[in-house]
């Protein structure tokens, strides 16, 4: 992963972004020596987005079997039935 400081960023905007777009690769900026804050492409903060909100309906999924919030598949297709006409 490429490092760069905050000042370089103010100052190199423009060829930071081009670099990143050109590589994909993320860059973590910091700020007195300390991490501060990660420039990634448009394309693969939405890709982490979309792969996120999976994963969250994932673990809710898995919430409601575990506390019992189930239904049976022959309920369900009734369910969905009136939502399919």
């Amino acid at each position: 992963m490429k490092v760069e400081l905050v000042t370089s960023l103010k100052r190199q905007a423009t060829k930071i972004l081009a670099d990143l777009h050109n590589s994909k690769e993320p860059v973590l900026i910091t700020e007195h020596g300390k991490p501060s804050a990660y420039l990634v492409d448009v394309e693969d903060y939405e890709f982490m987005q979309k792969r996120l909100a999976i994963l969250e309906g994932i673990a809710r999924g898995e919430r409601a079997i575990t506390d019992g919030k189930v239904t049976s598949h022959s309920d369900a297709k009734k369910k969905m039935s009136k939502w399919l006409k």
